[in-house]
């Protein structure tokens, strides 16, 4: 079974900006798409609220990991855990990283979600199918959001 996702995006925006984008929690919750509590802290739990239709019932809970300024940023989460009768908790969490590299013409942004292999199967193949459609989507947002807010 795959591992990882891995989505590449040459965004027409300064790094800054970028970074911005990602870290700023007010702008992450527009483009990405979720209404959370508080800025993002290194070693901290990330709490808020998913606001995309449909799924608007699901708490958002991350623990950010690293946040090195204009160069990467990570957290871990419970990929695709949207049944309200299993305690996801004892699962083990999947790595988001969002690398960012400056470009010719911006920002080279790279996402990577690692660790599915970790997470049990009957999850993992539907987790690794959703999220993979999900980072394409959220690359999509990502590009439009930094256009429209430069």
């Amino acid at each position: 079974m795959e591992n990882r996702i891995e989505k590449r995006i040459a965004l027409m925006a300064p790094v800054s900006r970028v970074w911005r984008a990602l870290t700023d929690y007010r702008e992450f919750g527009e483009w990405f798409r979720v209404k959370l509590d508080g800025p993002f802290v290194p070693g901290e739990i990330s709490r808020g609220h998913i606001t995309y239709p449909g799924y608007e019932h699901l708490k958002w809970e991350v623990v950010v990991q690293k946040m090195e300024p204009e160069k990467h940023f990570s957290f871990t989460w419970h990929p695709y855990a949207v049944d309200s009768k299993v305690d996801y908790s004892k699962e083990t969490p999947t790595l988001v990283e969002f690398r960012l590299e400056k470009s010719a013409k911006g920002t080279l942004l790279v996402l990577t979600e690692s660790g599915f292999d970790k997470i049990p199967s009957q999850h993992s193949r539907e987790a690794l199918r959703r999220h993979d459609g999900g980072w394409t989507e959220q690359m999509n947002n990502i590009e439009k959001h930094v256009a429209q807010t430069s």
